[in-house]
This record gives structure tokens, sequence and C-alpha cells, in this order.
């Protein structure tokens, strides 16, 4: 679900082409590695690196919402849809972040 939902959001996220290509990049990369560690239940190491890179891709995303949002007050809908999709997903990554580190937990991380 947790996969799903952020790459959703991501799809959403660059409808618009506000960001450029490294945001979808980061975030469909990190999407992959999560379906590893979905796929290989076994590894600790999957599981590690999905949940390092969701944490690196809440600096990115902050820094690529900060740094390309749009200065103008005339936003046009499918651009402010793209730019609310791409912030709920932030916000929603923390919450990503717990679950995955709940998974961690399961699978015999310390």
């Amino acid at each position: 679900a947790i996969i799903l939902v952020h790459w959703l959001l991501t799809v959403w996220g660059c409808m618009n082409h506000t960001f450029p290509a490294s945001y979808a990049w980061g975030n469909f990369s990190v999407l992959a590695v999560g379906i590893w560690a979905i796929v290989q239940r076994d590894s600790l190491d999957a599981i590690t690196m999905f949940l390092t890179g969701l944490l690196l891709t809440v600096l990115i995303d902050i820094i690529h919402i900060s740094v390309f949002y749009p200065a103008s007050n005339h936003l046009g809908d499918l651009k402010r849809f793209s730019l609310g999709m791409a912030i709920f997903s932030l916000l929603l990554k923390p919450v990503s972040c717990y679950l995955v580190y709940r998974m961690y937990r399961e699978r015999g991380g310390e």
C-alpha cells in the first residue's frame, strides 16, 4: 500500500513538469527499491535501503519544492493540483518511514 500511494502521488506530482526529471527519478528509484523490499521478505538489506531512500527523498523533496515552487500567484488548476500532490506525498513520507521502520524491526533490525 505504501508503494502504491507514493507511486500515485509521484505520478500526479510530475503531471505538469513543474519539477525537473530528478524529482521523478529519485522518487521512482526509491519505489523500485521498495518493490525489491516487498519481494524479498527476508532481506534486511532491501528494507534498510528502502528506509534510507525514503529518508533521503524527504530532504530531496523539500529542496525540490522550495526551489521550484512558482513565484506567481496565478497558478493554473493543473499546476496547483500537481504541487499539492507533491506536498501531500512529502507530508506522508514520515508516516511511511515509520511503517517501514516497523517492518525493519520485524525482520530483525536493531
